[in-house]
C-alpha cells in the first residue's frame, strides 16, 4: 500500500516536472541568449564602451551614456537603409570592393560575414502559401507521397509531361527534394497547405483526409479533378 502511495506521488511529480520542464528550458535559453549578447554589446564589452564613447557628449551617467551612444547608432542606421533603397548599394558595394575586401585577414572575415548575411536576406520567390498540395502516385499506382506543387505549369522532357513538385521533410515541411514527377502521376490532394504542414509536423499521426478517385486536368491556376 506505502509503495503504491510513494509510486503515485512520484508519477505525480514526474508529471507536474515534465509540464514545468518546457518553460523552463525557454527561460533558461532565453537567459543564455541575453548573457551571450551581453558580453558581446554589453555596457562593458568592446563594442559596448564604443556605444558609451558616442554618448559620453550628453550624459555623464555611464550607462545613460551607453543607452544614448546605442540609440544614436540605431538612429544612424536609418539613413543608410534609405540610401541603399535609393539606389546606392552598388556604389557602395563597389567601394567595398575597393577598400575593405582588399585588406588580407579582414576581407577574408569580411567576406564570410557577407555570405551568411546574403543568406539571411534572401527573399523566397515562391511563396509557399501559394503552392498546391498534391498526391505523387510513384509508378502511377504505387507509393503515395503527399507533396507541394509549385507551379501548375508542366515541363516537356522527351516528349513527355512533367510536373515540379517539392517532397516535404517530416517534421519540417518548408524543405525537402524538388522532383520532376511525371503528370499522370500527379493528382490533387483538396487540402490546404496548413492541412499539409500538420501531417508533416505531426510526422504522420495526423491523417490526411481521404481522396476520391477521378482524372486530372492540366493547367489552370491549379489542377483539378473531374469526377
Amino acid at each position: 500500500m506505502i509503495k503504491r502511495s510513494v509510486k503515485s506521488i512520484l508519477t505525480t511529480w514526474l508529471a507536474g516536472l515534465l509540464a514545468l520542464l518546457p518553460l523552463a528550458m525557454t527561460l533558461a535559453l532565453i537567459g543564455w541568449v541575453v548573457s551571450v549578447l551581453n558580453s558581446f554589446i554589453g555596457p562593458e564589452s568592446l563594442i559596448g564602451q564604443m556605444f558609451g564613447a558616442l554618448g559620453q557628449p550628453f550624459a555623464s551617467n555611464d550607462v545613460i551614456a551607453y543607452l544614448l551612444g546605442t540609440l544614436l547608432l540605431l538612429v544612424a542606421i536609418y539613413p543608410l537603409g534609405l540610401a541603399v533603397q535609393s539606389g546606392l548599394k552598388r556604389p557602395l558595394a563597389k567601394l567595398v570592393d575597393l577598400t575593405l575586401r582588399r585588406i588580407p585577414l579582414f576581407g577574408s572575415l569580411y567576406n564570410l560575414a557577407d555570405r551568411f548575411v546574403g543568406l539571411l536576406d534572401q527573399k523566397q520567390e515562391a511563396d509557399i502559401g501559394a503552392m498546391s498540395p498534391v498526391w505523387c502516385f510513384f509508378g502511377g499506382d504505387g507509393v503515395a507521397v503527399l507533396a507541394l506543387m509549385p507551379s501548375p505549369e508542366p515541363v516537356d522532357l522527351d516528349g513527355r509531361l512533367y510536373y515540379a513538385v517539392l517532397v516535404p521533410t517530416a517534421p519540417v515541411p518548408i524543405g525537402g527534394g524538388l522532383l520532376y514527377v511525371p503528370a499522370d502521376w500527379v493528382r490533387p490532394a483538396n487540402i490546404g497547405v496548413d492541412k499539409l504542414t500538420s501531417v508533416y509536423v505531426s510526422m504522420g499521426i495526423t491523417p490526411p483526409p481521404a481522396l476520391r478517385s477521378g482524372k486530372v486536368v492540366l493547367g489552370g491556376a491549379a489542377p483539378t479533378i473531374l469526377g
